[in-house]
């Protein structure tokens, strides 16, 4: 259900290379652009309703749709009974959320949020180390991603410069922590197996929008360890040649573990030796979809995020930029009123 970017190159091509998976059929409101994914995909029956969509007969849907029409789709999946796979958010907040999930509860099916970065190599090779103790009990992580987006503005085919809808749309929508770091914050519970119980978060404005689009969030869990997740769309974003960064850092009581997407390395320091082993991409479309196919098989859903966790990560994300924007709002107002 939804046959956007996301879909293109990341969701419809790993479903046609997982065994026990079949596309079965899609759906998008947007006539050109799904006639345009079917021709791509090898022409699977394609509809602009849901109510067509379902009438094919499905196990199991991908929602790939504008956050805005999640719960609709949600709702509508757990109405005709099929499992669910849902792209983040699982919805525009906590309340619409909650009804996602009691509404799937009730219809005895699958509810996951598709978290594909918990499915990295580079990913599930840190969670093996940490459930190993290979540094230790870990105390400290720090989540780094910074990069443009993009680039904030882009050129129109009669050279025009414009800002760029996905940035515009991204910001308003919420800016960096709600976008990207929902990711690293989910991160950080899996490895720990751990709750965040406190948060904190420092932010700064680059750009002209409400929410910041440079973040910090600090978040202590349940058993002690403190996360640290950076996430800015600023990071170059009005530069010739852009440098984003992309690192993850684990600190142990008996050693460390470091991820940089900048040459792919990935290792765990120890005070016995220095495991290397290949890095990846932070994403793996085909290594979810596989699991996905495994837990239809066997009702074990694995490593697969629930919609609980989904909601966990972007209330946690959520509720840093609000309190980010607050922040600013009585700065700003004490400013003011001092006159300096």
């Amino acid at each position: 259900m939804g046959c956007g970017v996301v879909a293109d190159y990341g969701h419809l091509p790993a479903i046609l290379d997982t065994p026990g998976l079949e596309l079965a059929a899609l759906m998008d409101p947007d006539p050109l652009r799904l006639a345009l994914v079917a021709s791509k995909f090898g022409n699977p029956p394609a509809f602009g309703t849901s109510d067509e969509f379902f009438g094919v007969g499905l196990d199991a849907v991908l929602i790939c749709s504008p956050a805005g029409a999640h719960l609709e789709n949600v709702l509508a999946a757990a109405n005709h009974g099929v499992h669910v796979l849902c792209e983040k958010p699982l919805a525009m907040n906590d309340q619409e959320a909650e009804m996602a999930i009691e509404a799937m509860a009730k219809s005895g099916k699958m509810l996951f949020t598709g978290f594909v970065y918990r499915f990295s190599p580079v990913a599930l090779q840190i969670k093996d180390w940490v459930q190993d103790g290979v540094i230790g009990d870990v105390r400290s992580l720090r989540l780094i991603y910074i990069w443009d987006l993009h680039g904030q503005f882009e050129r129109e085919p009669d050279g025009e410069w414009i800002e760029s809808p996905r940035w515009h749309g991204r910001m308003v929508e919420g800016g960096p922590m709600v976008d990207c770091g929902v990711h690293q914050i989910d991160l950080a519970r899996w490895w720990l197996g751990q709750d965040v119980e406190h948060s904190s978060v420092a932010a700064a404005w680059v750009s002209n929008y409400e929410a910041p689009d440079h973040v910090y969030l600090h978040m202590d869990h349940a058993l002690g360890a403190h996360t640290m997740v950076e996430m800015s769309f600023t990071y170059g974003h009005t530069v010739k040649e852009p440098l984003p960064h992309f690192s993850y850092h684990l600190i142990g009581t008996g050693g460390v573990i470091r991820y940089d997407r900048d040459g792919y390395i990935l290792e765990a320091r120890t005070g016995q030796k220095t495991m290397t082993v290949p890095g990846a991409s932070e994403k793996n479309f085909h290594a979810m979809h596989a699991a996905f196919s495994e837990a239809l098989r066997t009702g074990d859903p694995g490593h697969l995020p629930s919609g609980r966790d989904g909601l966990i990560a972007t209330q946690l994300a959520r509720t840093a930029t609000d309190q980010a924007i607050s922040q600013r709002a009585w700065f700003s107002s004490r400013v003011s009123i001092s006159g300096t």
